[in-house]
């Protein structure tokens, strides 16, 4: 079971900013072997869903409010720790994000750029396919939309 926590960028603690950098640079830089910058100067301005296991963070999300970073609000960074992959921890941090843009942006609608190899997990949570695949940081990638 997971303990999420919805933050603003200050009311993160120095710990906390500092593991979830650390887990996005685990995943997206190490394991997916892209080099790029992950450090985007974004995190001010998002809202951060936190995933805690037993005090350590193994879920992560960022949320952007409408025209933050696309003219919908969206969701991005979205991150589970290796070794939690199993206890379907995507799920809940995706849920816990798409309930905190409809309590904090008073909408459903919701837009990402989804990894292409994760389309089905995302169609599970009521997201679809826009336009054509694209590259980013070498990775395919396709916009989806939740409304």
């Amino acid at each position: 079971m997971l303990d999420i926590k919805v933050k603003t960028f200050q009311e993160l603690t120095t710990q906390e900013l500092y593991n979830l950098l650390q887990l996005r640079s685990e995943v997206f830089v190490v394991e997916q072997d892209c080099v790029y910058q992950d450090v985007d100067g974004k995190d001010e301005k998002a809202l951060h869903v936190i995933g805690f296991k037993k005090n350590k963070i193994v879920a992560y999300t960022r949320l952007f409010k409408p025209g933050d970073y696309f003219d919908l609000s969206s969701i991005g960074r979205v991150v589970v720790a290796e070794k939690e992959r199993e206890h379907k921890y995507g799920y809940s941090i995706m849920e816990a994000s798409i309930k905190a843009i409809a309590v904090y942006y008073k909408t459903a609608d919701i837009k990402i750029s989804a990894q292409c190899y994760l389309k089905r997990f995302y169609n599970n949570l009521n997201f679809f396919e826009i336009g054509e695949e694209y590259l980013e940081d070498g990775i395919p990638h396709i916009r989806m939309i939740h409304k």
